[in-house]
């Protein structure tokens, strides 16, 4: 009877470990596969790219104009494109996603902020073609109009609805980083009797300026990385823009657009530069985001 009790105690801990031992493995294969998909994708477009590269012209489409006629399959207009819509739209949603976050996390009644948060959060599931819909017959028009000339269509106006699209992404990354501020650090200023805004300007940016950080470079990639924004508004000029007020055609535009051609054609393949240049893009912001959460020496943060 004893030694039953004791295998009895003892077989639910060595479940346990089974289940355990199970899990580890099943993450570590789930881990492998996806490493292994992003390298096979990489690859997959290194191969297809190999024409330009073989023949010596693959670096040049990085800084030749896009021009079929005269055999020129450059993407530096698409590349300026994309630089100019995603950085605006950080430049207007960096602010306005940390008013937001400091309202909802310090500086708003509680209810209120409560409220904001869902409704934040309910923004991030809204399709991305809603809010082209809504640029198109609403923003472009008041564009249009402010600055009387041109389709409305261009920079300016789909870096504003990109804005919109990324905000509630960044907003919900500096909550969460000011939710990890130590609650010791808090008490002691409201201990001391600070207000509100000196909670915030002293003891939460401070603490939070990592998560911040990434959620900044996590909201560029997600503007980098958008395709129907810049496709129903940015106006798809092939051309390099000389102000926020002229049409363009973004990295992500052009693939979609330049798909539908003949498999065979240059023109068809010289968007895998694209697609590598997306790439390597999307690789520095991850690696960003990781060496700002664990710190130079790998500790986490």
């Amino acid at each position: 009877m004893p030694r039953n009790r004791q295998n009895q105690g003892l077989y639910p801990g060595h479940m346990n470990k089974i289940y355990e031992k199970f899990a580890e493995k099943l993450f570590l294969l789930s881990a492998i596969l996806s490493i292994s998909v992003t390298i096979l994708i990489f690859g997959f477009m290194l191969i297809l790219g190999l024409p330009f590269i073989r023949e010596g012209n693959f670096f040049n489409l990085f800084t030749q104009p896009w021009s079929p006629h005269q055999g020129l399959y450059g993407i530096y207009p698409m590349i300026i494109g994309t630089m100019s819509v995603s950085l605006l739209s950080i430049v207007f949603a960096f602010p306005l996603s940390l008013g937001c976050a400091s309202l909802i996390s310090v500086l708003g009644p509680k209810g209120f902020s409560r409220f904001f948060r869902k409704v934040v959060q309910f923004m991030t599931g809204v399709p991305t073609v809603i809010y082209g819909f809504i640029g198109i017959f609403l923003l472009v028009p008041i564009i249009r109009e402010i600055f009387q000339g041109g389709s409305g269509m261009c920079i300016l106006s789909a870096s504003l609805m990109l804005t919109v699209l990324v905000s509630p992404t960044m907003i919900l990354f500096f909550i969460d980083s000011f939710d990890q501020v130590p609650k010791t650090f808090i008490n002691a200023i409201d201990a001391l009797g600070g207000s509100k805004v000196q909670k915030l300007l002293y003891v939460m940016l401070p603490n939070a300026w990592r998560g911040i950080l990434s959620g900044l470079i996590l909201g560029l990639g997600r503007a980098f990385g958008d395709t129907l924004i810049a496709l129903m508004i940015a106006g798809n000029a092939i051309k390099t823009p000389g102000s926020v007020l002229d049409s363009a055609r973004t990295l992500t535009s052009h693939i979609a657009l330049v798909i539908a051609s003949d498999y065979e054609s240059m023109e068809f393949k010289s968007i895998y530069a694209c697609g590598i240049s997306l790439y390597i893009f999307t690789t520095i912001t991850v690696l960003c985001v990781r060496f700002l959460r664990t710190g130079p020496k790998g500790v986490t943060k």
